[in-house]
């Protein structure tokens, strides 16, 4: 959600993935029957890949009875008997859904995918199916064009007003033999869709490392970073070597302080060439037919581009806002960094380089800005930013803001080893949520860093569903000598994870479509706020302490972080 930061490491115990040959299970199956964990969590413990696709199956055909009951209904349609019902159904698909989805994000492998191309196309045809029942749309539009004089409350006007449009946005209105059409599209891209994401999950995480022998080719780099390929390349058995990856805890320090430029560049087209080699993992294809399917299915609903029907339902609502708000920040952000490349450039003759700045360069030459610039290193900061602090840190804030506290969790299920669990709660001590916390790469789990949840809140049958949520990242694992150190952007991306999973702890609604549900233009707000907090100095002041002495990060690093806040943004942006 907010960077992408790519994936590292080897070896992990995946979940279920020695039992991947099992018959698919159907007696004993965790998702068909209430799960009697603490809160209700998933039971990882207990969730084979074998029981996936027949929960699938039977969330799928519970489902279809009940839009069957909405359908067949012989009373007039209500907003009880049509809006609700529809708005809560699915329960069992959603719920598998949820976990499954999730896992293939974070706990990937072999069996997963395989399940995630045999059940996509099926869910996309299941889905495709509701949207575009003609009877189901009778009786949710005979609602919707009675909504404003049914003694409707807000609430339930703004829920029947979404899923109403919906139904447009996904065909409903459109004739049979566009329908039919409409669906090929969705259930080819569904499929292009999974095989993207598997190609960068290959081409990222498995099909590229750089393998170091010489130590002179380490120069430049601080010994954290090389204590850090060590152990890399002895995971993969090569002792005595060190090895680079593209997940960004080894690609960004290696591009920043590497003094051997020839590797620089190397690491640096191995990240952006990704699914551009011409193999088997190629994306070029792929996106061309995403491209053109988008189109037709934008065009089918009656729309010029794929943009303007995304951004349709947004607070921008067209593509011309979206370009103008983005011309007014890509016009300075190009006069900014042509000044950053200028500055580097100088340093670099300065020092007798003899190069023109290339993109391999920009962090390196970067960092010695930085340090001309503002007497600022990194490196200087880590050791006030242990993965600890800064999370107690967020977690202080939330506290002085909203009251609320976390409490430490080893009781409940996980997914990975490395998996944290904290039960929020309430200033008065009522339970909130809870939240899982993932930090680091693995092989098995895409790049970037997001916050998702395994159940939203909302209300069933007159009960509250308390949230279940989970922020997932690629952070600097730790050494055999030191804790897991941040860098300043992981700090922050923390921050704004956390921003995401206090929105969705935060949520409160009756309708599923609502609770929680804004534009995805808005999405960023909540995150971004709490981002903000990460540098304000007095907040510092209570997290930013050094992971050996605990003494507090001193005022005059506290004072370059401000100064610097806006370094290197024509870059950033």
């Amino acid at each position: 959600m907010k960077k992408a930061m790519i994936i590292s490491c080897s070896i992990i115990v995946l979940l279920a993935s020695c039992k991947s040959n099992k018959k698919e299970n159907t007696s004993n199956n965790p998702f068909l029957t209430a799960y009697t964990t603490p809160f209700e969590v998933p039971p990882f413990d207990k969730i084979d890949t074998s029981h996936y696709i027949p929960a699938f199956l039977e969330g799928m055909k519970q489902h279809n009875a009940e839009i069957d009951s909405i359908v067949y209904n012989p009373e007039t349609p209500t907003f009880e008997n049509t809006i609700l019902k529809f708005d809560k159904s699915g329960k069992l698909l959603t719920k598998v859904s949820n976990v499954f989805f999730n896992l293939t994000e974070a706990v990937s492998n072999d069996r997963m995918q395989e399940i995630a191309r045999e059940i996509q196309p099926q869910l996309s045809k299941h889905y495709d199916e509701i949207s575009m029942n003609e009877k189901l749309f009778e009786r949710i539009k005979a609602v919707y064009d009675k909504r404003k004089e049914s003694g409707l409350d807000p609430q339930q006007i703004r829920v029947t007003e979404k899923h109403y449009n919906d139904f447009i946005r996904r065909g409903a209105g459109l004739p049979k033999d566009k329908q039919e059409e409409l669906k090929k599209i969705n259930s080819e891209l569904s499929t292009l869709g999974l095989k993207f994401g598997e190609n960068v999950l290959a081409e990222t995480n498995k099909n590229f490392k750089l393998v170091v022998d010489k130590k002179e080719d380490l120069a430049g780099l601080p010994e954290s970073v090389i204590e850090a390929a060590a152990a890399s390349a002895k995971e993969k058995g090569l002792d005595g070597k060190w090895v680079f990856t593209l997940d960004k805890p080894s690609l960004i320090p290696f591009m920043q302080y590497a003094d051997n430029r020839d590797l620089r560049e190397k690491l640096y087209r191995a990240y952006f060439m990704r699914g551009d080699n011409g193999d088997n993992f190629d994306n070029k294809e792929i996106i061309a037919k995403i491209a053109k399917l988008r189109v037709k299915k934008a065009q089918l609903l009656g729309y010029k581009s794929w943009a303007a029907y995304v951004i349709d339902e947004n607070m921008a609502k067209t593509p011309e806002a979206v370009d103008q708000f983005l011309m007014k920040l890509w016009k300075p952000a190009i006069a900014i960094a042509k000044k950053e490349v200028v500055e580097m450039q100088k340093i670099a003759d300065k020092e007798g380089a003899k190069i023109k700045i290339q993109p391999w360069d920009w962090w390196y030459y970067a960092e010695k800005v930085r340090k001309e610039k503002y007497d600022l290193d990194e490196n200087q900061l880590k050791p006030y930013l242990s993965l600890e602090n800064v999370k107690n840190g967020m977690f202080h804030v939330a506290n002085k803001l909203y009251g609320i506290t976390f409490e430490k969790r080893t009781d409940l299920p996980v997914y990975h080893p490395e998996v944290e669990t904290y039960e929020v709660k309430e200033a008065d001590g009522k339970h909130l949520g809870i939240l899982y916390l993932d930090y680091f790469p693995r092989e098995s789990k895409r790049g970037g860093a997001w916050c998702t949840s395994f159940q939203e809140a909302g209300w069933d049958n007159g009960k509250k569903v308390d949230p279940i949520v989970s922020i997932v990242c690629n952070f600097t694992k730790p050494t055999q000598s030191t804790p897991s150190l941040l860098t300043w952007d992981e700090t922050e991306t923390l921050f704004h994870e956390f921003g995401h999973a206090l929105h969705a702890l935060f949520t409160e609604g009756k309708y599923n479509r609502t609770a929680g549900n804004v534009p995805r233009d808005y999405v960023e707000l909540p995150s971004q706020i709490m981002e903000n907090w990460a540098g304000d100095p007095e907040v510092l002041r209570s997290y930013a302490k050094h992971y050996k002495t605990g003494e507090v990060m001193p005022e005059q690093l506290i004072e370059k972080i401000q100064k610097s806040a806006k370094f290197n943004q024509g870059f950033a942006t």
